[in-house]
Order: structure tokens, then C-alpha cells, then sequence
């Protein structure tokens, strides 16, 4: 053998150089796009996907309550989803330290799997951050249609998703852009209006809460103002049809033609997907006999194919369960249909095992195609990558102080002024009784709703259903309010519940009286309600007190209630909704620091044997119209 000593070297410099080559194919292997921000978004959408196996792809699907989402099962589960449902906190008044580290918690799961992709914590913010200990909380839907302010209406989503986010949350299951065409509903409170345009007008608390989409940007794209930091995804609800159901029935049936849905339950859609809203949520609701969960020709025909939406879809509370009679009857068979009419993210707050393994099943048995899979999970990609989850999936406390912040107390208490809207004034042949005098010898305030916090708030507020008192959070009763209204020489007098014999002895003292009752919270079904009648003892106290002094009522209530019974007694009649946690805005009002301008968003009835009756209607004879408001000016305005 001759030894080439320059063969030795050149032998030794290509394996030196082969295995750089091996390294860098390596390196090359395992570089993730997705994980790079510079990449284009369907590049690292598809990148992503393409690593994922079933069992990670199912676990996006799914979101799961805060009650069983520990760290460990997100981890098992690759759970892509986490929700609060109503009244479900990390503890009781928490702070938004407690939230974030909660949340950040169940991040560190999703993020220690394989893929490490970022779970999206989800959470009902219908009038505020109603879930949160000291949160501002707004009018409720109802009231705020009746501003017809749009630019307010953006500026309510924009410190809603300031609130929600101080506490580390990035996704809403708000505005509700149903369209009630019956009060006796439980849930007309969160409708806008009957009228589909008040509707559309008021969708722009989307661009508040997304931030403003850019002109020239993607129809149908979700959009999240860029950073996301100070942004929250939204959630258009109930798709579609929820407001019309046969007697205003909660999760019951809405009978229209689809022209009647298109005229009218549908165009609040095409102002959110116009807006770039990241996620719709499909109604409980049936549509002729088909429930919405299951309905493929307006899930993925229509709202994904015609309205080109490339956000995600993602069902209500254990909607699923709701496609058989009885719930629950054939989980299998619901899983399947849901899937297949488009549902992308299932919420099933604590079947997720069940349902995991059935959807499992159904696409290894070939019975739901992996096409349907991935184009589920494609468009929650979109949506959390849109939203930059991936470069900062980690909440901090750096907006802890965004929550109830005066500044939001401010705007929730300017929503309330506009909302209000002045029904009577004065009875006939006599002087209009508002603005009230400021300066008076003795004022009584009575009624049950006068000083009770949780009674303005109404439902969705710390609790799902609601709760009564001034113990639940942080704000100013209607009482208060009026403290702080009058002069210093005027003597407040509060009775809750004065009877005749109190207001005989008395009538002489009193300059005038505020009477304030109403409806106590509810939601849902709860709420439904066939009836309307303001619930005692409040018409025994309008008829007491209003018949012995000069009085203005004040209802706060969720929708028009039957009122025609005591509108004699009354001097003057202020409609006040559910104001939330700033009642000062309706003393600001009731003594004219500023004018009535609030105009019916909905059609005041005369009796219950009239409804379903909205504006347009043939046989239209309310008590009040739709659009109807009586004004008044400011004190020296």
C-alpha cells in the first residue's frame, strides 16, 4: 500500500465537510416555520398543521370549563381552548394578579407539549368584564341601542378588552348581535334592538374590542389590532335566528323564510364579518325544525362559503348535546353532525374525554373526512396566530390597573345618560316634572331597585344569573346618585318599600318623590317570561306613593314591561334599563346636569296578547313606538 500523506488530507477535509452537510440538513429538519412572525401566515398555518397529529388536532377542537383545566390535562389533551363560564373565577374577588396566574398556569401546559401551541382562554364580557371582582360594568345591550351612538359603542369594546385583559385573558364571547323580535325572551336584554340596522350600528363595539380593521384588508378575515396586548378576539352570537323564536322561548324555534332570516336576523352578521370578528358562536336555537348546531347549509354554505368568514366557529355552552331529544340521547351522532355542518372549536366544558374520543373514532372509522379536521383547526390557527398568540402567549400584570379604572367608570356612566330614555312628563294641563329641582326641603326615593347594585347590573354580572344587594362589587346605586345630586340643605329620605299608611302620614313632608322598581336578574331561560309585569312590590308602591306626592318612576328592567295599568299616577316615566355599576349617570339626567336624548330601540307594548309586535309590522298600536323619546335640555346648557 503507498500512503499519500495530501489523499489523507483531502479524505479528512470531505468528511469534515460531509458532516457539516448532515448537520445542517439536521438543523434544517427541525426549523419550524410557524414559529417565525417574518413567515407569511398561511405558510406557518400550513407548516404547523402539517406536524400535527390527530390526537393534536382534536385537542384544538376543544374547549374545555376553568374547573377541570389544570396544567396536566391541557398537557394530556393538547387542549387548544379554556373558558369561564358565568360566575366560574379562580376565587372569590379575585384580584387580577389571581386571573393572570391562573391563566399562565394553564398556558405553561399547552406550551410544554410537543408543538407548544398556545391554549386561548376564553370568557363572557357581554356589558364589561362581568365575571371580574371591581370591574366597570355597562348598560346591558338594551340601553345601549337606545343611544344609536356607534363611536361610544367602540369606545365600551375598546376598555372591555382593556378590563379583560388586565386579568390575562384574550378572547370574549362578545357582542351578542342577536336581534330580539319578542321581549318575553330571557335574553332580549342582550339584543341591541328589534330593528336589524340599530343592530348593525351597535356592532361596531367590535372594532372597539379587535381593534379597527385596516382599509383594504381580507373580507371575512379575522382581525386583531397588531400585538394584540391591548386587544381582545371577539365573538359574534347566536348564529342565527335567536331572537325570533316562536314566543320568545329560549333555545326554541325560529319559523321565518330564508328571505325573512336575511332580511332580518342576518345582516348583523355582514357588519361583523365586514369587521374582521374572529369567531361566531352558532345559537342553541332552531331554524323551521333544524337546530343550528347542526345546520351545514348556514354554517358552512352560507356563513363560511357565501359571507367568505375564515375566522372560527365554535358551538355554545354543551350545544352539541342539545341536537337530540333528550339531550344528550345519541353523543355520537351529535358529535358527527355538529362536526360536519362546520362547527370548528366544540365547547363542551366537561365531556371533553367523550368527546374527544367519539370525534377520534368517527375520523379513524372514515365517517368524518381529516379534510373536515383540518380546515377546523386551520382557522384556529389563523385566529391565534392573527391575534400573536404565539409571540406572546404569556399574560402579565402590567394592565392590573385597566379594571375599574375611573377612566372606564367615566365612559360607563356617560353610556348610562345616553341610554336612558324619558317616556312621560308631566300629566296633562300640568308642568313637566323633570329636570327635578335640586334644591328642595325633603325628597323621598323609594322602591326596591333604588339601592341595589346587582339589581341595575342584571345577569352576566359575577355570577351567570345575577345577584341582588351592594355586596358583589364596586359601584354607585341610583341612591347614591341622587345623595350626590342634590344641595346640601335637602333631605334625602330612602324607603324601600313605604305603604299607604307611611305616605299618609308623611305626603305633606315630601316636595316630590323617586320611585325606582323593576325586574330582578336573570338570564336565559330564566329570564323567560310570559307576563312582563313589573314583579310586586312595585306597582303597590307606584300606587302609593305616586298617588300622594309628585313622582317620577324609574324602571329598571331588561326589556318594555306593562306599564299602562299606572301610567296615570305617574308624573313622569324615565325607562333606565339595566345601567350597570354607574347610577350617578341616571341622577345626572333625572336633575339636568344633562338632557334626555335616548330613543327606543325596541317597541313598547301595551299588553303581552300583542306580541311578537316590532315596528314595520301591519297591526302596529303600542304604547310607545319604536324612535320614541321625549328630551329635555340641560340646566343651563
Amino acid at each position: 500500500m503507498v500512503f499519500c500523506g495530501g489523499c489523507r488530507l483531502s479524505v479528512l477535509l470531505l468528511l469534515s465537510w460531509s458532516s457539516s452537510c448532515i448537520l445542517m440538513a439536521a438543523a434544517g429538519a427541525d426549523y419550524a416555520k410557524y414559529k417565525n412572525p417574518k413567515q407569511p401566515l398561511n405558510r406557518r398555518i400550513g407548516d404547523l398543521l402539517a406536524r400535527m397529529a390527530l390526537a393534536e388536532k382534536i385537542g384544538q377542537m376543544s374547549q374545555i370549563e376553568r374547573e377541570n383545566a389544570t396544567a396536566g390535562v391541557v398537557r394530556e389533551y393538547f387542549i387548544g381552548s379554556v373558558l369561564s363560564g358565568g360566575g366560574s373565577v379562580p376565587s372569590t374577588n379575585a384580584t387580577p394578579e389571581a386571573w393572570v396566574g391562573m391563566v399562565n398556569e394553564m398556558q405553561r401546559g399547552a406550551l410544554s407539549t410537543r408543538l407548544g401551541i398556545p391554549m386561548l382562554y376564553g370568557i363572557d364580557a357581554v356589558h364589561g368584564h362581568g365575571n371580574a371582582y371591581r370591574a366597570t360594568i355597562f348598560p346591558h345591550n338594551v340601553g345601549l341601542g337606545c343611544t344609536r351612538d356607534q363611536e361610544l359603542a367602540k369606545k365600551i369594546g375598546a376598555a372591555t378588552a382593556l378590563e379583560v385583559r388586565a386579568t390575562g385573558i384574550p378572547y370574549v364571547f362578545a357582542p351578542c348581535v342577536a336581534v330580539c323580535r319578542d321581549p318575553r325572551w330571557g335574553r332580549c336584554y342582550e339584543s341591541f334592538s328589534e330593528d336589524p340596522k340599530v343592530v348593525q350600528l351597535m356592532a361596531s363595539v367590535i372594532s372597539g374590542l379587535q381593534g379597527e380593521i385596516p382599509a383594504g384588508g381580507r373580507r371575512g378575515a379575522p382581525f386583531v389590532a397588531a400585538g394584540g396586548k391591548r386587544n381582545v378576539a371577539a365573538c359574534s352570537k347566536h348564529y342565527v335566528g335567536d331572537g325570533g323564536t316562536d314566543g320568545g322561548a329560549n333555545e326554541g324555534d325560529t319559523a321565518a323564510t330564508f328571505h325573512e332570516l336575511l332580511s332580518v336576523h342576518m345582516p348583523p352578521y355582514y357588519t361583523a364579518v365586514a369587521q374582521g370578528v374572529s369567531t361566531v358562536m352558532v345559537s342553541f336555537s332552531g331554524w323551521n325544525g333544524a337546530k343550528m348546531h347542526a345546520n351545514r347549509f348556514l354554517i358552512t354554505d352560507f356563513l363560511k362559503t357565501t359571507l367568505r368568514f375564515r375566522g372560527f366557529v365554535i358551538s355554545d355552552w354543551g350545544g352539541i348535546e342539545r341536537i337530540t331529544t333528550p339531550k344528550g340521547a345519541d353523543y355520537m351522532l351529535s358529535v358527527k353532525l355538529s362536526i360536519m355542518a362546520g362547527i370548528d372549536m366544540i365547547m363542551i366544558p366537561y365531556t371533553y374525554t367523550e368527546f374527544i374520543d367519539d370525534l377520534s373514532t368517527l375520523v379513524k372509522n372514515g365517517t368524518i373526512p381529516m379534510s373536515r379536521i383540518d380546515d377546523a383547526v386551520r382557522r384556529i390557527l389563523r385566529v391565534k396566530f392573527t391575534m400573536g398568540l404565539f409571540e406572546n402567549p404569556y399574560a402579565d400584570n402590567s394592565l392590573a390597573g385597566e379594571l375599574g379604572k375611573q377612566e372606564h367608570r367615566d365612559l360607563a356612566r356617560e353610556a348610562v345618560r345616553k341610554s336612558l330614555v324619558l317616556l312621560k312628563n308631566g300629566k296633562p294641563g300640568e308642568k313637566p316634572l323633570l329636570p327635578l329641582p335640586k334644591n328642595a326641603g325633603t325628597i323621598l326615593v323609594a322602591g326596591s331597585h333604588a339601592h341595589n347594585l346587582g339589581y341595575q347590573c342584571g345577569g352576566w354580572t359575577i355570577t351567570w344569573q345575577g345577584v341582588g344587594g351592594n355586596n358583589l362589587t364596586t359601584g354607585t346605586t341610583i341612591l347614591d346618585g341622587i345623595k350626590r345630586a342634590v344641595g346640601h340643605g335637602t333631605d334625602v329620605v330612602y324607603s324601600e318599600n313605604p305603604d299607604a299608611g307611611f305616605m299618609r302620614q308623611n305626603e305633606a313632608r315630601f316636595d316630590y318623590a323617586v320611585v325606582v322598581v323593576g325586574e330582578p336578574p336573570y338570564a336565559e331561560s330564566f329570564g323567560d317570561n310570559h307576563n312582563l309585569t313589573i314583579p310586586a312590590p312595585g306597582p303597590s308602591v307606584i300606587r302609593d306613593v305616586c298617588g300622594s306626592v309628585r313622582c317620577a318612576v324609574v324602571l329598571v328592567s331588561g326589556r318594555p314591561l306593562v306599564v299602562e295599568p299606572y301610567m296615570g299616577a305617574m308624573d313622569a316615566l324615565v325607562a333606565a334599563w339595566l345601567p350597570g355599576t354607574e347610577g350617578q349617570g341616571v341622577s345626572d339626567v333625572l336633575f339636568g346636569d344633562y338632557g334626555f336624548t335616548g330613543k327606543l330601540a325596541r317597541t313598547w307594548f301595551r299588553s303581552v296578547e300583542q306580541l311578537p309586535m316590532n315596528v314595520g309590522d301591519a297591526r302596529y298600536d303600542p304604547l310607545f313606538p319604536f324612535g320614541f323619546g321625549l328630551q329635555t335640555r340641560a340646566y343651563g346648557r
